[in-house]
Order: C-alpha cells, then sequence, then structure tokens
C-alpha cells in the first residue's frame, strides 16, 4: 500500500476513490511533463548559447 501526503495529511492509495485515483495519476503524469519541459528547455538553452558564441566568432572583426 502506497501513501501520498496531501495538505499534511496522509492517504492510502488503496483507499481513494477512483476519481481521486484518476486525479492523482493525472498530476503525477503533469509531474512528469514538467520534469521532461524542464529538461528540454535546458537543453534548447545550452543550444541557445552554443548559436551565440559561433554568431560572435562568425562576425566581422573589425566591427
Amino acid at each position: 500500500m502506497a501513501k501520498i501526503k496531501i495538505d499534511d495529511k496522509e492517504y492510502e492509495t488503496d483507499d481513494l476513490s477512483s476519481d481521486a485515483k484518476d486525479n492523482l495519476t493525472n498530476m503525477r503524469l503533469c509531474d512528469e511533463r514538467l520534469t521532461q519541459i524542464r529538461r528540454d528547455a535546458a537543453i534548447t538553452q545550452t543550444a541557445r548559447n552554443a548559436y551565440a558564441a559561433a554568431l560572435k566568432s562568425a562576425l566581422p572583426k573589425d566591427a
């Protein structure tokens, strides 16, 4: 039996209604997606920084 804690109160997941279980599942999926989005944003920011560095090195040196 797994327990979850919400607002400082513990609940047995087996004792939750099917509606509550569905909401818990959906909340966990959202948490996983947010983690993935943060990871993707970090990768994208790293790539952007590399492109900015490449742009700077490609600019004319006399300007």
